[in-house]
């Protein structure tokens, strides 16, 4: 975003009004303004903000900045999406955009095409739930104790068991090559390639939005009302959106966009399975709830996570998979310095039905009771091999010591393995000499730091971020990589491509690098290639993204070869025909670069 352009809304902005909508200020002098930090807990407003110079500083915490830097620390957005923010917030026509090609352009425009576009099937979904046809939907979710504030707050709707309603309605205010890149709709793909009629890809279902950050809907879940179709055959209970260019399912956080002032007031958050687990303890007043869908985090999302806070307390159903990925979800949280902590439920139920059964104010209680993440693993494993024979308990510690292996922090992981030994019936030396042999034998096979190469395509982007914002490479690369962090997550440069594509590069780009090994791993990048016929940097950007977006692609197609051997083996039609659509697309997507 051009710097003049910037320079004028931070003008024309009210940081008191901006600034209010977030933190409840009093007026203290003539131009200057307090209240309590939102950046840190406080009891005594130490936060404040001068009118007259346009700032804010904690006495506190000490951070500070201008209206800009406000939005970009509270909101977790870029500095262009900040300044996108304040202008819309103050009434200030953005500019009109500039692409470096028609594709960008064309890009560029489904992108807010698929907003409107979600938002539209939102409320088309949310009117349907109102029809006849819908009776037998309301009736369950009656029974499920969701009441209609619920609905209108989570968006709840219903997708009507009907082929073409939604496309017809959905094509007199989108163009068709926006409804085909929705994933709302599926096509059957012809013997020339290319794409058949579109149909409705949920029917019959209830439908709960995903939101991003923002708010703003970009996919869907939706659960089915019959367990098995016309034929007799299996129906899956639930059904998700297909990854679009708005939809990653390993990067989004159900409920974030509600819950991330919560998590950052109360410094934790609550991790469940379900997106019902999530509704119905968010409604019961505990807002600080996000739900994983279903599945263990990934980086993306635990990456996401500690934007807000770096203490979760795990709560997911206690039947064999919830604790599977539990164990999953723990040992990755662990890995990344995470305060984890965890609950079971009495009676093995699950945070809805519990919240119906015993109130808020039990589950509260649970929560506060919530185990440390060591106590729930020993447990576990003294669950699983619960005879006291000497083959029992090496199973018991074999299923440990991965996890206590992963604390990063010695003591932390001293006192695992203390506790382990004592309660497992295990000599608390020969546990020790397990571990040393184990971390013996790592260091060996994999070194504490791996200074894997960086590619070239790293190498183009990495010199791009660090230009000055107007420069087109710069922009071009920024906004991209903002827009798809899943291209680059496995990178070695990952968390500095992150920083860099988030805000701009600080005086000394060196300074984004965060150890000393990085740093000259940065140095070496920022080195310009001498080869006499190098293409413009510009140009160069656009293939180093194009060559990570196929990158991206081959490794989900790869990912889809298995799932789809999976869901046939287990006779799921539903799941199948997904993954075969989302691979076939993908399979044209790179035949035709």
């Amino acid at each position: 975003m051009a710097d003049n352009f910037a320079q004028t809304v931070k003008q024309q902005a009210d940081i008191v009004k901006i600034v209010g909508d977030y933190v409840k200020l009093r007026k203290t002098g003539a131009q200057n303004y307090t209240g309590l930090c939102p950046f840190h807990k406080e009891k005594t407003g130490s936060f404040s903000v001068n009118a007259a110079h346009n700032y804010f500083y904690c006495f506190g915490c000490h951070e500070k900045g201008d209206v800009f830097t406000f939005v970009m620390k509270l909101e977790n957005v870029s500095f262009p999406e900040a300044v996108r923010a304040v202008a819309t917030k103050c009434g200030i026509p953005l500019p009109k955009r500039e692409f470096n090609s028609p594709e960008e352009a064309r890009d560029a425009g489904i992108r807010r095409q698929l907003i409107d576009l979600h938002e539209a099937a939102t409320q088309y979904f949310e009117a349907q739930l109102k029809s006849p046809e819908a009776a037998r939907a309301r009736e369950y979710l009656t029974g499920r104790g969701v009441t209609p504030e619920t609905i209108a707050k989570f968006r709840i709707g219903y997708a009507p068991d009907d082929f073409n309603h939604m496309r017809e309605t959905m094509r007199k205010h989108f163009a068709e090559d926006a409804l085909r890149a929705s994933g709302l709709f599926s096509a059957k793909e012809q013997e020339d390639g290319s794409q058949g009629t579109m149909y409705a890809r949920f029917r019959k279902r209830i439908t709960f939005p995903i939101a991003n950050e923002q708010g703003k809907t970009i996919a869907f879940t939706a659960r089915a009302l019959e367990d098995v179709d016309d034929k007799g055959r299996p129906i899956a209970k639930y059904m998700n959106s297909p990854e679009t260019p708005l939809y990653t399912k390993g990067q989004v956080l159900f409920n974030l966009d509600k819950a991330k002032a919560p998590i950052r007031e109360l410094d934790f958050a609550l991790l469940v399975e379900g997106q019902m687990d999530c509704i119905s303890v968010y409604m019961a007043g505990v807002k600080n709830v996000l739900a994983t869908s279903g599945t263990a985090f990934t980086e993306m999302q635990i990456r996401l996570l500690s934007r807000f806070t770096k203490r979760v307390v795990v709560n997911f159903d206690p039947d064999a998979a919830g604790s599977n990925a539990a164990e999953k979800s723990i040992a990755m949280l662990t890995e990344e310095e995470f305060d984890v902590r965890v609950v079971t439920l009495e009676g093995g139920l699950d945070p809805d039905r519990y919240v119906r059964e015993h109130g808020v104010q039990e589950y509260m209680a649970a929560l506060r009771g919530a185990k440390r993440h060591s106590e729930y693993l020993i447990d576990r494993a003294r669950l699983q091999f619960p005879a006291r024979t000497a083959d029992a308990k090496v199973k018991a510690m074999n299923f440990l010591l991965p996890h206590i292996r992963r604390m990063p922090n010695r003591i932390q992981r001293d006192e695992f393995a203390a506790d382990a030994a004592q309660k497992l019936g295990i000599d608390s030396a020969l546990l020790r000499q397990e571990l040393k042999q184990a971390a013996a034998a790592r260091l060996e096979s994999v070194p504490q730091f791996r200074q894997e190469p960086i590619s070239e395509n790293e190498k183009i982007l990495l010199r791009a971020l660090v230009l000055s914002e107007d420069d087109p490479a710069r922009q071009l690369a920024a906004d991209q990589l903002s827009m798809h962090p899943e291209w680059f997550a496995e990178l070695p440069m990952a968390d500095i491509l992150e920083s860099l594509s988030q805000a701009p590069a600080p005086e000394n780009p060196l300074d984004a690098a965060p150890t000393n090994e990085s740093r000259a791993q940065l140095a070496v990048a920022l080195q310009h290639s001498t080869g006499d016929k190098e293409a413009p940097l510009l140009e160069q950007v656009r293939d180093a993204l194009e060559a990570l977006d196929t990158r991206r692609m081959q490794r989900r197609q790869r990912e889809l070869r298995s799932q789809i051997a999976e869901a046939d083996r287990r006779g799921d039609s539903a799941m199948l025909d997904q993954f075969m659509m989302e691979k076939m697309a993908i399979d044209k997507a790179l035949r035709e670069r």
